[in-house]
């Protein structure tokens, strides 16, 4: 029986410091929940000589990580490095020298995940990656434990902080889109470059490992659609609260028997939904199981200790699995061979700005189009615009197919009288 738990702590950034903050301030938690003591043993930088508040002694940073792999002394491995290649490589060499690794790394996840677990089996090792996904939401240990009994046959939700951040300011605060990035900027919310929050990059890669748990299938980045922030025009986010929406960039993955479909755009939903009244940078998670039903799952997205508080819920499982002997012992396979859903099977109800010119007989002539692909429509307005010469007309279709939906948007810009199809939206959440 181990007397300790030794860790080797690969990054100091602002979530490897969280983690050390909380390791040695609740030390005395640990002890009472494991029954022995937690400590960092070793801390891998980029600056073993770089000045840190923090109370660990300085002897114990270094900049080889071989140093840490080779320690025997060592028991669990905790990358927070960032980034893909380094991180990845780390990972490798933690499991491959017969260390159980924890992550917060979605990047590498999303990418590598299934080979990594695989390597994690081969080498009967424990890999956990809990914080890589909603911060400090418990959502990975829910689909593998919580949920396990049942079967989800989709989820959807707001993964990404910064962009929910952008959106409530618009629409809370009227802001410009580039006011709001600034001011999520400033905060902290957006890196110096946001591309892969506002283009919904980050929020595919979150979606990517919740719909590979969630429908126990190997799903790959290039299965999921993906729209980000920039497809929002002006006046959207007015009209769809004249319709009763609120505009959320959101991740979704629904299965049936015609297989999986993951995507990330923004999407109008009820402003009676739950996911509508998410603001700010919090995350939310909507679960759909056979038998639970609907759950929802809420909290902070992203932050040094929300997400510091997950990596360090990782820490726990995987000393417990050290201290029971059963590290390594949890197959990863998936049941299920990967299936993507088609165009034809992949259905939605459609949002449609649409500008024409303002003339008789262009709003027989566009409802023809959707009739002809077998669109019925659920809503037609239209709204004049100042120069009377030009219209919005704002259609919302019943439930179609994806191919319908392209079909009807190829047809529409082929028509002399439109102008241009402004925007479309997925609508969710009915």
């Amino acid at each position: 029986m181990k007397n300790e738990i030794n860790i080797g702590l690969l990054g100091f950034g602002v979530v490897g410091s969280g983690v050390a903050k909380i390791l040695e301030n609740h030390q005395e938690d640990l002890r009472h929940k494991l029954g022995v003591p937690v400590e960092i043993k070793k801390v891998l930088v980029k600056d073993q000589h770089k000045k840190r508040d923090t109370a660990l002694s300085s002897d114990i940073f270094t900049t080889d990580l071989n140093e840490i792999l080779e320690d025997p002394s060592i028991d669990l491995i905790v990358e927070v490095i960032g980034g893909t290649c380094e991180a990845k490589e780390a990972i490798e060499s933690s499991l491959r020298a017969g260390k159980g690794v924890v992550t917060a790394n979605k990047d590498v996840m999303a990418e590598y995940g299934p080979g990594l677990l695989q390597l994690a089996d081969d080498n009967k090792c424990d890999l956990f990656y809990e914080a890589s996904v909603g911060g400090g939401i418990p959502l990975i240990r829910t689909l593998e434990d919580g949920l396990a009994s049942d079967r989800i046959s989709a989820l959807t939700g707001i993964v990404n902080g910064t962009t929910n951040f952008i959106l409530t300011k618009m629409k809370h605060d009227k802001m410009s889109y580039e006011d709001a990035l600034a001011e999520a900027t400033e905060l902290g919310f957006a890196e110096a470059d946001p591309s892969a929050d506002v283009d919904g990059i980050d929020a595919a890669r979150k979606m990517v490992i919740l719909a590979s748990l969630a429908f126990s299938t190997e799903v790959l980045l290039e299965d999921v659609f993906v729209r980000g922030l920039k497809e929002i025009r002006d006046g959207d986010l007015e009209l769809a609260e004249q319709f009763g929406y609120t505009v959320k960039l959101a991740g979704s993955a629904k299965k049936n028997s015609d297989g999986i479909e993951v995507a990330v755009e923004p999407v109008l939903f009820p402003n009676s939904h739950p996911l509508a009244s998410v603001n700010n940078e919090f995350n939310a998670v909507y679960v759909y199981g056979d038998a639970v039903g609907e759950t929802m799952f809420y909290g902070p997205g992203a932050g040094s200790l929300p997400t510091a508080t997950s990596v360090t819920g990782d820490i726990v499982a995987a000393c417990r699995n050290l201290l029971m002997g059963v590290n390594g012992k949890r197959p990863h396979a998936p049941q299920y061979e990967r299936k993507v859903k088609s165009d034809e099977t992949k259905l939605a109800r459609y949002f449609h700005r649409i500008r024409v010119r303002d003339e008789i007989g262009v709003l027989t002539k566009l409802t023809a189009i959707y009739s002809s692909q077998g669109a019925s429509l659920a809503t037609v307005i239209q709204h004049s615009d100042k120069t009377e010469t030009d219209a919005d007309l704002i259609f919302i279709t019943h439930q179609i197919s994806r191919k319908q939906h392209l079909n009807i948007v190829a047809e529409l810009n082929q028509t002399p009288e439109v102008i241009g199809l402004l925007s479309h939206y997925r609508v969710e959440g009915e």
